[in-house]
């Protein structure tokens, strides 16, 4: 039976957040301490949100045991982006990691210990010391726990401070005036079935990343780019997503996460020759580069025949030599992670590993508070009214082309915080809530309708799992500019099928067939911006490597490799022309001075 208007229920608030991880929460900590009235949606209970996977550290200058400063975490994280980060933003947020860090101790989070009671930090793929003389320990870690330890504080604090959550509830689509200013989302609660409109002064979208698009993925079945969906139904562009990031050590045949943290504390990576292949690679930082460097190495071996393995398919990771005693104080969880998914006790063999999708790096533009922007006639960022994104749905292009390992949990605790104390202020002088339009829910009622009237149709989990599988075949490690242009083609053709989905249950009760169908209406929008934009640029830079532009080994001089002249700036992908546009890339810092772009070597 069809909804209707009389079916959707209204509630308001202040602020709503859709997503209760770690960027979520740390915004909706600073909103509900400051007197807001606050709704924080979620899909899944919060402490089973994606951050709960994150597990080697969180990036921060503290120096605890290793000379560092945020000079050199600004300098990583420029050369990290293969600058296409914006240096404003990465000034901001290296600047205010260990603020971030230490109030994160001072909230109870369990970080590990040095015997002087400071935090431990272990080394991280592409920090380091003295603008890239030699690795620096800087990952504030929990054991290899540390998303799940941040995200427990969170929870914590959040309930402390009578945050109201509203558990297994889906945000549908955001609701925008005429004026084009956003005054709340429509919502389903998955245990009935209900729709509702929940008028905000303000929404923040913290739905993490899209990594579900992928077949091969570390991402839980939950990221299916909510927000992105969100975002772009509401003609707001998405920016970068060309880039995508592939973690060099997820379990081969499983996908699992391997922490970068077992290579901070002294794995290596192995071939069939038993050759430790990275030193021939980067001499300097060795198993240590940047993850997009050491996938691509990973691959490289891989398809020259050096894999291991019956197939020589996967590289093995080596773990055995750091002692058992090492490997269950600081890396417990990829033990039980070796035995239960690849049949392997890490602490006397080496473990079948593979690089994996792992990383959104694009997303919903914003700026360094958090606003979601849009660029005016004169390519000016214009915010959005009422609308702010953070954490991996979001781009304020701290990442740029490639994300430093760490750099993840620091972004959310960063701009969450951020996010938290703009909308604060921009609450506290907005006055009461703007009226809603009359047709709010409209658009709604529309898509799920569609689903309720449908006699017959596609499978949901057929067209997504095609749709995943298209994306690993033409949007991988290494692309060509042919798969690209095929996949672009092959994502449009996988829209029509979308739109013809079906659900042979009706049943309003936890159906979940409805939530996974109302899922790929979102993966779909990832999908072809993140398909798109990467045929459309011409270059090699970061996490897209496209065989036609790679720079030939025997002609310094040819045009080919990462073009700086005609590519450093940012993709916007619009959805309602499945088009482009552009914008510069922000090499100005805040205070101190640009850090020009140069060739990327470790």
């Amino acid at each position: 039976m069809s909804y209707t208007k009389k079916d959707i229920a209204r509630r308001r608030f202040d602020v709503v957040i859709v997503g209760a991880g770690g960027s979520g929460m740390r915004a909706s900590l600073q909103l509900a301490q400051a007197g807001l009235n606050v709704a924080v949606l979620s899909k899944v209970f919060p402490t089973r949100s994606h951050t709960v996977a994150a597990q080697g550290g969180i990036g921060a200058s503290l120096g605890n045991m290793s000379e560092d400063n945020w000079h050199y975490h600004f300098y990583d994280t420029i050369k990290g982006s293969d600058w296409l980060g914006d240096q404003d933003a990465i000034e901001f947020m290296c600047r205010e990691a260990p603020k971030v860090v230490y109030e994160l101790e001072h909230m109870g989070m369990p970080f590990d210990r040095n015997p002087d009671g400071t935090i431990y930090q272990r080394p991280f793929g592409g920090h380091t010391a003295n603008y890239g003389e030699k690795p620096v320990q800087r990952a504030c870690a929990a054991a290899d726990r540390t998303g799940h330890a941040m995200l427990h504080t969170l929870y914590q604090q959040n309930v402390r401070a009578r945050t109201q959550f509203f558990v297994e509830w889906m945000a549908l689509d955001l609701i925008r005036d005429a004026e084009g200013d956003v005054v709340g989302v429509t919502a389903l609660e998955m245990e009935t079935g209900d729709l509702y409109i929940l008028e905000a002064k303000t929404v923040l979208l913290a739905t993490g990343g899209a990594g579900r698009i992928f077949a091969a993925s570390t991402n839980a079945f939950i990221n299916t780019g909510d927000g992105l969906g969100l975002a772009a139904r509401a003609d707001i562009p998405l920016q970068d997503m060309e880039f995508w990031q592939f973690h060099p050590t997820g379990v081969a045949g499983a996908g699992v996460l391997l922490t970068e943290g077992c290579r901070g504390e002294g794995a290596i990576l192995l071939n069939s020759n038993g050759e430790r292949f990275m030193e021939r690679y980067a001499p300097t930082l060795k198993d240590l580069a940047p993850r997009d460097f050491v996938s691509r190495c990973m691959d490289q071996e891989i398809k020259e025949g050096r894999g291991c393995g019956p197939n020589k398919d996967y590289i093995l990771l080596k773990l055995d030599h750091l002692g058992a005693e090492t490997i269950h104080k600081r890396l417990p969880s990829v033990y039980e992670i070796g035995v239960n998914f690849a049949n392997v006790d890490i602490t006397r063999e080496p473990i079948p590993v593979v690089p994996t999708i792992h990383y959104q790096m694009g997303g919903i533009p914003t700026n360094i508070h958090g606003q979601v922007v849009v660029p005016d006639a004169q390519g000016q960022n214009v915010p959005v009214r009422g609308l702010y994104a953070v954490g991996e749905c979001s781009c304020v292009s701290v990442h740029g082309a490639n994300r430093l390992g760490t750099n993840s949990l620091l972004d959310l605790l960063v701009f969450g915080r951020s996010a938290g104390n703009h909308i604060v202020e921009f609450v506290r002088s907005f006055g009461e809530h703007k009226p809603l339009p009359a047709d709010a829910a409209d658009a709604t009622l529309e898509r799920v309708n569609r689903l309720e009237d449908a006699t017959s149709g596609e499978y949901a989990q057929d067209v997504a799992n095609e749709l995943r599988a298209t994306m690993q075949q033409h949007a991988g490690v290494f692309r060509t500019q042919k798969s690209m242009d095929e996949g672009v083609v092959k994502v449009a053709e996988l829209r029509k099928r979308v739109a013809a989905i079906g659900l042979k249950d009706k049943s309003r009760v936890f159906n979940t067939a409805r939530i996974e169908a109302l899922e790929v209406e979102n993966l779909i929008e990832a999908a072809q911006a993140t398909m798109v934009s990467a045929a459309a640029r011409h270059e090699c830079r970061g996490a897209h490597t496209v065989k036609d532009y790679e720079r030939a080994a025997d002609d310094p001089v040819a045009p080919l490799g990462r073009d700086d002249a005609n590519w450093l700036k940012h993709t916007l992908w619009h959805r309602a022309t499945n088009s482009l546009s552009y914008k510069p890339v922000n090499l100005k810092p805040l205070t101190v001075e640009s850090i020009p772009p140069k060739v990327r070597t470790f």
